[in-house]
């Protein structure tokens, strides 16, 4: 069955009529047929999943408004766990007809990356923030040791760079440490390896009279960067005396480390985690323990404000529907239907549908918390928070002026992100209590 025979299909008896399907086209309506769809696959009642199905077929198309989109993305998501499940196989036949399961995740080149981040404060909001504060608690230093991870492959150490070049009338010697093995498969994803990418900006940082030092460990969210942590721990223990800054900047990644201890943890140092048991103890918990323990100058936090960690399905659909939204809304505001950086984006957000509704375990790796979470985090390891300062908050708000209406700022006690009021991305800033 073709998608245009799918449109033309007749109205399942009771429930729908070609007058009724405008009626089930707003978010909230759908909202609830993808909570009835998801109740129905775990309950391996295929009967009810196929019917709720059709309904949902006829009332979002891929090529819909944001909310269509938004919900085909979560439909194609649910078929694919139920798939995956061995249960209501039949769903991904018929599925198929609507739009294919495979997503297409485009391979960026540095360039193509750039222009892509650039389209949208999500990252740069979080940039542009955390450069400031570092600026801020560097000064003085004659050696910056930055470790960066960041799910955007280090585009933010170049405008880090040109300020630091611009601040200081002798720059100080930049270090920068990065985990190689932290995003093979999460979008975006790069063309270039790290060791690749670093002589870019080893290159880069020369051309604007600064040193840049690179180094790439091998280390992944799975078990919590512990080689990453046990290399930074062994090299706080040579330069600990020599008057290098150390800067933490977790830019949208801390949320793929288990928020429940896995047993890849249980190989990790146990010099380094030898204050905790790792059998009651979080996998974040730990990381941001071992953190404290290397006695950072600064750590920024910057995340999405929203909470996917429930392990009950329909919660985690609902809060994801709720807050994914903004993505789909957000792009109608500045990329035109069909463009290729338009499905790029939307491949993107399809994926983290797709890991959020249809994976469980390890696989499920996006798996955020909101910043109330993190705060409690942060402070039960040993940090305070740092407010940012009027340059940090001056900076944002001229950004965000470059962008369209719908962004906004809320200046807590942190920074906050917003698209027409609702809560995006938050900055935060710690250092050692």
């Amino acid at each position: 069955m073709n998608k245009n025979q799918i449109h033309r299909a007749r109205p399942w008896p009771g429930l729908l009529t070609s007058k009724g399907v405008g009626s089930f086209g707003d978010a909230n309506c759908m909202e609830q047929l993808l909570v009835h769809c998801a109740n129905a696959i775990e309950s391996n009642d295929a009967t009810l999943a196929q019917q709720i199905l059709w309904v949902l077929n006829n009332i979002a198309p891929p090529d819909g408004d944001s909310n269509q989109r938004l919900t085909c993305a979560f439909l194609r998501a649910l078929t694919v766990r139920a798939a995956k499940s061995g249960t209501c196989k039949m769903l991904a036949a018929m599925a198929n007809a609507h739009c294919s399961l495979s997503i297409d995740i485009h391979t960026f080149s540095v360039i193509e990356l750039v222009s892509f981040v650039d389209l949208t404060p999500w990252h740069r909001f979080g940039f542009t923030a955390a450069n400031a504060a570092i600026l801020e608690a560097v000064e003085g230093y004659p050696v910056i040791h930055m470790v960066d991870l960041s799910l955007t492959h280090c585009l933010q150490i170049p405008t880090l760079i040109e300020a630091i070049a611009n601040r200081f009338e002798r720059p100080p010697l930049v270090k920068l440490t990065v985990a190689s093995a932290t995003t093979e498969y999460i979008p975006p994803i790069l063309d270039l390896s790290y060791q690749e990418l670093g002589s870019k900006l080893v290159n880069f940082a020369r051309s604007r009279n600064v040193v840049l030092e690179f180094q790439a460990i091998p280390s992944s969210y799975a078990d919590g960067f512990s080689s990453l942590i046990e290399q930074l721990r062994v090299q706080h223990l040579l330069y600990s005396e020599s008057g290098e800054a150390l800067v933490l900047n977790c830019h949208m990644m801390l949320h793929y480390i288990p928020e429940e201890t896995l047993s890849p943890l249980s190989h990790v140092n146990s010099n380094l985690y030898s204050f905790e048991s790792s059998s009651t103890k979080s996998g974040r918990t730990l990381f941001l323990k071992a953190l404290r323990v290397l006695d950072p100058t600064i750590v920024v936090l910057v995340d999405e404000d929203a909470d996917l960690t429930s392990n009950n399905l329909v919660c985690r659909l609902r809060s994801a529907f709720n807050y994914l939204w903004i993505h789909y809304d957000t792009v109608d505001t500045f990329l035109p239907e069909g463009s290729k950086q338009r499905q790029w984006y939307e491949a993107d957000i399809c994926w983290k549908i797709e890991n959020v509704i249809a994976h469980e375990g390890l696989q499920r790796v996006e798996r955020l918390e909101p910043k109330s979470q993190w705060v409690k985090r942060m402070r039960n390891a040993g940090f305070r928070g740092v407010n940012f300062g009027e340059d940090a908050i001056s900076e944002v708000k001229t950004m965000l002026d470059e962008h369209a209406a719908g962004w906004g700022l809320k200046t807590e006690d942190d920074l906050i992100l917003t698209w027409k009021g609702h809560n995006v991305v938050f900055a935060t800033v710690w250092m050692p209590a």
